[in-house]
């Protein structure tokens, strides 16, 4: 049996910390920019925290 393979499309959406927190980018953020307001988009850059159910579910894919 195989190494089980990491899902590459997850890799590339979310990160995990060295604690193992599951971070993801705030929706929202690549069109329709003109509109939004500054403080909008500043806070469109940062990470989001994900918790319960669907970190462990992240976790399993990435093979964590």
């Amino acid at each position: 049996m195989g190494k089980p393979k990491t899902r590459k499309s997850v890799k590339k959406r979310f990160k995990i910390t060295k604690n193992g927190k599951v971070l993801r980018r705030p929706t929202g953020g690549n069109h329709f920019r003109t509109k939004k307001s500054g403080d909008k988009k500043r806070k469109l850059k940062k990470w989001v925290e994900i918790t319960g159910k669907e970190a462990k579910n992240i976790k399993k894919i990435l093979n964590y």
